[in-house]
């Protein structure tokens, strides 16, 4: 069965990452990234991990997992290297209606985490549903080689414009041609060198192609 792509919005959410080493490390930083509430507990962890716990990033519970430890949590990943621990935790997770990762187990979890790469707002994401994640990391490579931060910045100017040209274009198919010619290699040229106001420019010149 295929999974549902979702990009979820965690800001101020609670999320638990169990386990302290490098994978858990990962997680952590992601969910930080995303805004949420993170808590980690393990009983030992990650000189990164303690530098964010001691300076009130994250929240750390040095404990080792026992029934009853989880609590309302929106997201629990578990990334403890005893696959029977996050065997146990999942289940408890998912009965108290958490989402559930199970980084060494996916078919245990709700959802997997793709590989991902960034450029502003702009989200690529790979995924193989679990089942080669060296794959999916080359993918991902491949993109980051491809897509460079200027896409990012294409992203903002889009967005800036958009209202402006949505009044200044009446029809649907005058707004359709004028992205199309929008999207341009040139553009993108103009925003990889930094000139971002030439790039805004070239775009507002070609609504008055389209009837603006």
């Amino acid at each position: 069965m295929a999974d549902y792509p979702v990009n979820l919005r965690l800001a101020g959410r609670r999320c638990l990452v169990m386990g302290g080493g490098a994978v858990a490390e990962r997680k952590a930083k992601s969910l930080l990234a995303a805004g949420a509430a993170v808590t980690v507990l393990s009983p030992g962890v990650t000189p990164s991990l303690a530098a964010m716990a001691a300076d009130g990033r994250i929240s750390h519970i040095p404990a080792v997992y026992t029934e009853g430890v989880i609590e309302d949590f929106f997201i629990v990943i578990c990334a403890t290297d005893d696959v029977g621990v996050n065997r146990r935790a999942a289940k408890e997770a998912r009965a108290r209606g958490a989402l559930v990762n199970v980084v060494d187990a996916p078919d245990l979890g709700d959802f997997t985490v793709p590989a991902c790469i960034s450029r502003g707002d702009l989200l690529v994401a790979v995924s193989t549903g679990g089942k080669s994640p060296a794959l999916a990391r080359r993918l991902r490579e491949e993109l980051e080689a491809r897509y460079g931060p200027e896409y990012g910045m294409f992203l903002a100017v889009l967005s800036r414009l958009r209202a402006e040209m949505k009044e200044r274009l009446a029809t649907a198919e005058e707004r359709g041609d004028f992205w199309r010619e929008a999207l341009g290699e040139d553009v993108l040229a103009l925003l990889k060198a930094g000139d971002v106001g030439a790039a805004e420019e070239k775009i507002k010149y070609a609504a008055t192609r389209f009837g603006a």
